[in-house]
């Protein structure tokens, strides 16, 4: 190969300066090796790099799309440079980061904000998540951290965890659904003849979590809280809501919240980590996301 990263900040110094002699200065060379090193690497490709105007050199057609293309490798290069001192530094290169389906993205996104304002050069990641899917991305590996793992924690596996809280459920049907009209409590043999909407669990090797299913119960499976919503706004089924959603939609005119005889309790979150992993970034977010009173924030849903 004809071209080094040496030749290709050489042109970019000479094309951004105007001339061989003001190159040298800006890198610290004496002009006859930048001129020496030029007439080689031109030699070398078999065409002129640069048209000489007097003191002032301009690149050729030919040293012009070079150098487009060069710019492209200078910058890969001084990124990797960047990146490997900020893994030696301690700092992640990436750091993939799983959110449960009860926690509103939106509402991370000025903590990732904050993040890269800080000038911390670490990439992020952000995926979703629902039930036990979150637990199996760390396991897996395909998350560094969890927000807002629900439930207990899979045993073994070498994970780490702070709790955020817990998350209230409510009971909630369409205005037109034929449950409306009943008084409460719902027997839950009433509830079972109704179809109930569900999220499906995202986890690949872990056991799939149903969380308030009863048995022989007809279903309906969508993808994530927002479609489980609307779902049964539209009357398609029943089932439990976080509470904010819930009362948002119910002061909307949109659902029904209604007690039943059962009630379901409060679903635990947590933040969860491998414990082997000892990067700043995650640290960094892991002291952020256990502040006080950042699970109120995360499920808002206004």
């Amino acid at each position: 190969m004809n071209i080094s990263l040496d030749l290709l900040q050489l042109l970019d110094a000479i094309d951004r300066l105007g001339s061989h002699a003001a190159a040298a200065q800006h890198l610290h060379r004496v002009p006859s090796a930048v001129t020496h090193a030029v007439g080689k690497a031109e030699a070398l490709l078999g065409f002129p790099l640069f048209v000489r105007q007097g003191r002032r050199a301009t690149l050729t057609a030919a040293g012009r799309s070079l150098l487009d293309d060069g710019r492209v490798l200078l910058d890969a290069a001084g990124q990797a440079e960047r990146r490997a001192r900020q893994v030696a530094s301690g700092w992640e290169r990436d750091l993939t980061i799983a959110v449960d389906g009860i926690i509103s993205i939106p509402r991370l996104l000025p903590l990732i904000a904050e993040f890269h304002a800080a000038g911390h050069g670490t990439q992020i990641r952000i995926i979703r998540e629902v039930l036990a899917g979150c637990w199996d991305a760390l396991l897996d590996g395909r998350a560094d951290l969890a927000v807002g793992a629900p439930g207990d924690m899979p045993a073994g596996g070498g994970l780490a965890t702070a709790p955020l809280g817990s998350v209230e459920f409510v009971f909630a049907i369409a205005p037109n659904h034929p449950l409306a009209s009943l008084p409460e409590p719902l027997s839950a043999e009433t509830l079972r003849r109704e179809r109930a909407i569900v999220v499906a669990d995202t986890t690949r090797t872990l056991a799939a979590r149903t969380v308030g299913l009863l048995a022989g119960q007809p279903t309906l499976t969508v993808p994530d809280i927002e479609s489980k919503t609307a779902a049964q706004a539209a009357g398609l089924g029943i089932g439990h809501l976080p509470r904010p959603m819930a009362e948002r939609e119910a002061a909307a005119g949109r659902l029904l919240i209604r007690r039943t005889q059962e009630g379901r309790p409060p679903v635990p979150l947590h933040l969860a980590w491998c414990s082997s992993h000892r990067g700043k970034a995650l640290a960094w977010f892991r002291e952020r996301l256990t502040a006080h009173g950042m699970l109120a924030e995360l499920t808002r849903a206004d």
